[in-house]
């Protein structure tokens, strides 16, 4: 699932040349990490809701405050929340822990750590699982991550978004590209294991550019890389000023060749795609996420964070409240902040598990789909995906996107669903 790190923007420094250059990328996953078992599992979220400042085309659930966040007061929230959410799921072994946003990386390292020891209280937490957390570059934030580290933070995923002062300007960012190479460089050290977002489709950009630009990122990278395409959502910033003509993106053409171009480059590079939006070397795929798209179990625990929680046949879909006050009243009122809790029949879970399974290199597990569903896909929809080259079958147990199917993703899902 889609995941920006949103913050603001200020005045560039431009440099004519980076100030560091990154030895070869490691060809395989760095150590410490338990190996994908290749099962959904079982992920905990906390979403930190809080930014230093509103990204204009962010649509998440992120919120500016001009005071300073109570932090300890919002921990004991969440661990309240923890325990009604321990009791909804009942004794589970966590395969993953997301820390997103809002900007985490604006919470202490106490606070983080505080967090940490909740979930362990309440679920088992193996050692050598994947503890990933989502941070600005800006130079005051990567002074923390040592003591994310020390917290138990073993993966960064930043929010870098540009490689270009103009485009970070333009995006509402507040670093530059100098604070975003520094704190890949740091990142790289004290992590290990480290990603990086960019956004591309940006108005006027041309294909060349883009290739130029990833070509850049995957030297600094790592093992994984999110590339997401900008895209207009209602009631962000960028809403209003497209609508009014300010600014134009790439239109569905120029956003296929550019979104063409990415799956070449990354595949050469050795960084294929293994989601529509995500790029790693074998071994390296984010866990997390990877829980998401297999349709795995996960608590969500905070203000605005969704949940899946298995219940018999059936799994609750938990929402909490979006308003962080909101939520923070709830919770001290009522031990939870939910104000959805919806159960959802085999139909229903289905339908999720195509959605979410055929983002994915790996596709979606059929017998899996056909056991929710009572049914296979029907013959002549399939058939006709098959041979406009949209879909293909793994053997008689898989059901995939093509690359070019990826394109029109939804509408694939909206045949095979029917």
């Amino acid at each position: 699932m889609r995941r920006l790190s949103p913050t603001g923007r200020a005045p560039s420094r431009s440099s004519s040349k980076p100030a560091w250059r990154p030895e070869p990328p490691m060809l395989e996953a760095p150590p410490l990490l338990l190996p994908d078992t290749g099962e959904p599992g079982f992920g905990v979220y906390v979403h930190w809701p809080f930014c230093a400042a509103k990204c204009p085309y962010c649509d998440f659930n992120s919120h500016v405050r001009h005071q300073p966040v109570d932090q300890p007061r919002f921990v004991s929230a969440f661990l309240r929340e923890m325990e009604e959410m321990r009791r909804l799921s009942g004794p589970k072994t966590v395969t993953s822990i997301f820390l997103g946003g809002g900007t985490p990386s604006l919470m202490d390292p106490a606070t983080v750590g505080a967090i940490l020891d909740g979930i362990a209280r309440q679920w088992h937490v193996p050692d050598g699982i994947e503890i990933t957390m989502e941070a600005n570059p800006s130079s005051v934030e990567a002074t923390r991550f040592r003591g994310y580290r020390a917290a138990g933070v073993n993966r960064a995923s930043l929010g870098v978004q540009a490689l270009n002062d103009p485009d970070l300007k333009f995006l509402g960012r507040l670093h530059d590209v100098e604070d975003a190479l520094k704190a890949i460089r740091l990142a790289r050290e004290i992590f290990p294991r480290m990603s990086f977002d960019l956004i591309y489709a940006r108005p006027h950009q041309t294909v060349e550019a883009w290739e130029k630009e990833l070509r850049q990122a995957i030297s600094y990278a790592v093992d994984h890389l999110s590339l997401y395409q900008l895209t207009i959502e209602e009631g962000t910033a960028f809403f209003g000023l497209h609508k009014a003509g300010k600014f134009i993106v790439p239109d569905e053409e120029q956003a296929a060749l550019l979104y063409e171009a990415t799956q070449e480059i990354t595949a050469s590079e050795g960084l294929p795609a293994y989601e529509v939006s995500n790029h790693a070397r074998p071994g390296a795929e984010s866990r997390h996420n990877l829980t998401y798209w297999r349709y795995g179990d996960y608590a969500g625990i905070g203000p605005g964070a969704h949940g899946r929680l298995t219940r018999g046949r059936d799994k609750l879909a938990t929402a909490t409240e979006r308003n962080p006050e909101g939520w923070l009243a709830a919770v001290e009122r009522d031990g939870h902040g939910m104000i959805e809790q919806e159960l959802l029949g085999s139909d229903e879970q289905a339908d999720e598990l195509l959605l979410m399974g055929l983002r994915l290199r790996e596709g979606v597990d059929l017998a899996r789909w056909q056991q929710l569903s009572g049914r296979d896909p029907d013959p002549v929809r399939e058939q006709t995906l098959l041979e406009h080259g949209f879909i293909e079958r793994l053997g008689n147990s898989r059901l995939r996107c093509t690359p070019k199917g990826m394109l029109i993703l939804d509408a694939v899902v909206a045949d095979l669903a029917c």
